[in-house]
C-alpha cells in the first residue's frame, strides 16, 4: 500500500527524527541549534495539515478554504490545557483562573474550561472539537448538495466567523492576544531543548502516521469511491452510492487530522490566537497542496515544508515582498505545473522511461 514515493519520504522522516536529536542534544546544539528544532517541528505540523487538506481536495474534490479553523480549534484545545498547567506561576498567581481572565475581572472559570487541567480530556478535545464542527457543517452542506465554489465560499465564511468570535474578550479565549506564556507540558519544561526535540519527534511521528492513514484510506475501496465522487459525482450518485456519506466521513477525518497538527503546533511556537482562523491562512494551505501536487499526499507535505521555509526566509529579508511572491507562486503552479512539482517530476521521469505518465489530480 505504501508506494515508492511515500517510502522515500517516510525514510527521510525517520532520518530527520534521528539526526535532529543527535545534532541538538548529543552535540550540545552546535550542528542543529534549538531554534532550528522548533522551526522544523512547526514545518512538520504544517505538512500534516497539508496532508489533511489533500485528503479531501485531492481525492474527493472538496476545496475547503476553512481548514485553518480545524487547525486552530485543535490548537486552542491544547492551549487551554497548557494555560491550566501554569497554575499559580502566572503574573497574578491565581491557581485556577488564567491571567487574562483575572485581568478582565473574571472570578471563576467558565464551564467550557472545566476539566482542561487533565491532559486526557484536552487530547480528546483536540480531535473532538474540529471533528464535531466538520461533522455538523458537512451534514448540512453535503445533504444540501452544496459543491464547487459555493462550498469553498461557505467554508471560508465559517473560519472568518470563528475568527471574529474568538477576537471577543467575552468568549473566554484571551481575545486578540490569545493564549500564551506556557510553562510546561506533562511536567516537562517547554523552554528546555530536550522538550523541544521531543515535540519535534512527535510531530514527525504524527506526520508519518497521518500519511500512512491517508494512504490506507485512499488505497482502499473507500478511496476509489472518493475518486469517483471527485471525477463524476452525479454518475457516482446514479450508481447508488450515498455520496454525502462519503464526503461527510472524509471531511470529518480530515478535520481531526488538522486538529492534531494544531495541537502539536501550539507548544512549539508558544502561542495560539485568533489570527490562526484567518481566511488567508486557509488559502495558504491550498497553495501548499497545489505546489507540491494535489492528490499525491507526499507532494502536499513537501509543498507545505518548502513554502513555510521560504516564508521564514523571505519575511526576514523582505517582509513586504512575501505576499507578492506567494501570489506569483500560485499563478505559476496553476498555469505551468497543474499537477504540482511532484506530479511534474514523475511525469518527466515517465516520459524518459517511455511509460505513460501517472494520472494525478490537477490543481
Amino acid at each position: 500500500m505504501i508506494d515508492r514515493r511515500m517510502g522515500i519520504f517516510l525514510a527521510g522522516l525517520f532520518v530527520l527524527a534521528v539526526v535532529v536529536p543527535v545534532g541538538n542534544l548529543a552535540l550540545a546544539g552546535q550542528p542543529v541549534p534549538t531554534y532550528l528544532v522548533a522551526l522544523i517541528g512547526k514545518y512538520l505540523c504544517y505538512a500534516l495539515l497539508a496532508v489533511a487538506l489533500d485528503l479531501v481536495w485531492g481525492y474527493c474534490g472538496i476545496l475547503s478554504l476553512g481548514h485553518g479553523a480545524f487547525f486552530a480549534l485543535g490548537g486552542y484545545a491544547m492551549g487551554m490545557y497548557l494555560m491550566r498547567e501554569i497554575g499559580d506561576r502566572g503574573v497574578y498567581a491565581n491557581p485556577s483562573v488564567p491571567d487574562f481572565m483575572v485581568f478582565i475581572g473574571w472570578k471563576e472559570l467558565p464551564w467550557y474550561w472545566w476539566g482542561f487541567d487533565h491532559f486526557a480530556l484536552a487530547a480528546a478535545m483536540v480531535v473532538i472539537a474540529p471533528g464535531l464542527l466538520a461533522f455538523v457543517f458537512g451534514w448540512f452542506a453535503f445533504r444540501s448538495r452544496v459543491t464547487g465554489v459555493y462550498l469553498s465560499i461557505i467554508t471560508q465564511a465559517m473560519t472568518y466567523a470563528l475568527m471574529l468570535a474568538f477576537f471577543r474578550n467575552d468568549m473566554g479565549f484571551g481575545g486578540n492576544n490569545g493564549l500564551t506564556d506556557f510553562k510546561d507540558i506533562l511536567g516537562f519544561d517547554l523552554a528546555q531543548p530536550a522538550t523541544k526535540v521531543g515535540l519535534m519527534v512527535l510531530s514527525a511521528l504524527a506526520l508519518a502516521g497521518g500519511l500512512v492513514l491517508a494512504r490506507w484510506v485512499t488505497g482502499s475501496r473507500l478511496g476509489k469511491v472518493l475518486v469517483c465522487v471527485r471525477d463524476a459525482e452525479s454518475r457516482t450518485r446514479f450508481l447508488g452510492y450515498r455520496v454525502e456519506h462519503y464526503k461527510l466521513f472524509i471531511f470529518t477525518l480530515s478535520a481531526m487530522m488538522a486538529g492534531v497538527a494544531g495541537a502539536l503546533y501550539v507548544p512549539q511556537v508558544g502561542i495560539i490566537n485568533p489570527s490562526e482562523f484567518s481566511p488567508a491562512n486557509s488559502i495558504e494551505i491550498v497553495i501548499w497542496v497545489a505546489l507540491g501536487g494535489r492528490g499525491t499526499l507526499v507532494g502536499a507535505a513537501l509543498g507545505a515544508i518548502v513554502v513555510a521555509a521560504a516564508k521564514t526566509v523571505l519575511t526576514g529579508a523582505l517582509p513586504e515582498a512575501w505576499l507578492y511572491a506567494l501570489g506569483a507562486l500560485f499563478i505559476l503552479v496553476t498555469l505551468v505545473l497543474p499537477t504540482g512539482v511532484v506530479g511534474a517530476l514523475e511525469d518527466t521521469l515517465s516520459r524518459l522511461r517511455g511509460t505513460p505518465p501517472r494520472k494525478e489530480a490537477k490543481a
